[in-house]
């Protein structure tokens, strides 16, 4: 051991080996575990994300109102939606739909993705849960043939808030699409007029298999998986 003023200097070949050794070590083991991440894990976190996202709207005293979920046949969840914009906007964002099946049950969630841009004084970053309710499935059901355009393809609005709104009144609107958001960002709000809905393709077929298609997943209601369940059970009670 040599030592130069106050600074050690270990000259031991065998500490430095355990030295460097080390982080070598913890950085297999980051690798090891990410690599252990597999593609069924990333959609079943989507699924208790979107679950979440409705546990929070729950708690909210001007929340969705649940006459409008009883009556309505589709939802769509995007947890943590990013929305970014400097003059040019774009939002992009991962999440789930489900339609109400003929006997009143949620069919099995379809893995669906939301993209968008606008133009425009905006500036600023913001993560937003968005919730988005159709007043009819077959709206939703047009996804399975490609991209569906929200306030193209089906007019959107702002919906109305508020445990017991009316079913009779306040959404008895035109609009086919009624969003809700919670931000946790810098903008006050978000539009999603223009923005595209899609089928996620390979998140379904990373956790239903190959053989099974979006009109194949919104027409059942068959997985038995705790996150679907408990997604289940939350939305009905809201």
């Amino acid at each position: 051991m040599r030592f130069l003023g106050f600074i050690i200097i270990n000259t031991n070949p065998m500490k430095k080996i355990k030295f460097l050794t080390l982080p070598f070590f913890l950085s297999l083991v980051l690798v090891f575990t990410s690599a252990m991440s597999t593609d069924d894990d990333k959609q079943t976190e989507k699924i208790h994300s979107a679950a979440n996202v409705l546990k929070e709207f729950g708690k909210m005293k001007e929340s969705i109102p649940h006459d409008l979920i009883s009556q309505c046949e589709g939802v769509v969840i995007i947890p943590r939606l990013i929305n970014a914009g400097l003059g040019i906007g774009g939002k992009r964002g991962k999440g789930i739909a489900m339609v109400k099946m003929d006997d009143g049950k949620w069919s099995d969630p379809v893995f669906v993705t939301l993209t968008g841009g606008s133009i425009g004084p905006q500036i600023g970053v913001q993560s937003v849960d968005l919730v988005l309710v159709f007043r009819h499935k077959g709206v939703l059901a047009k996804v399975k043939n490609g991209d569906f355009t929200i306030g193209g393809d089906a007019s959107a609005a702002a919906g109305p808030v508020g445990r017991t709104t009316s079913a009779n009144t306040d959404y008895k609107l035109e609009a086919e699409v009624y969003s809700y958001s919670r931000s946790r960002g810098l903008f006050a709000g978000i539009s999603i007029n223009g923005s595209s809905l899609a089928i996620d393709k390979d998140a379904n077929h990373a956790y239903y298999g190959k053989g099974m298609s979006s009109e194949d997943i919104f027409a059942t209601a068959k997985s038995n998986t705790p996150a679907v369940k408990t997604l289940k059970e939350v939305l009905t009670s809201l």
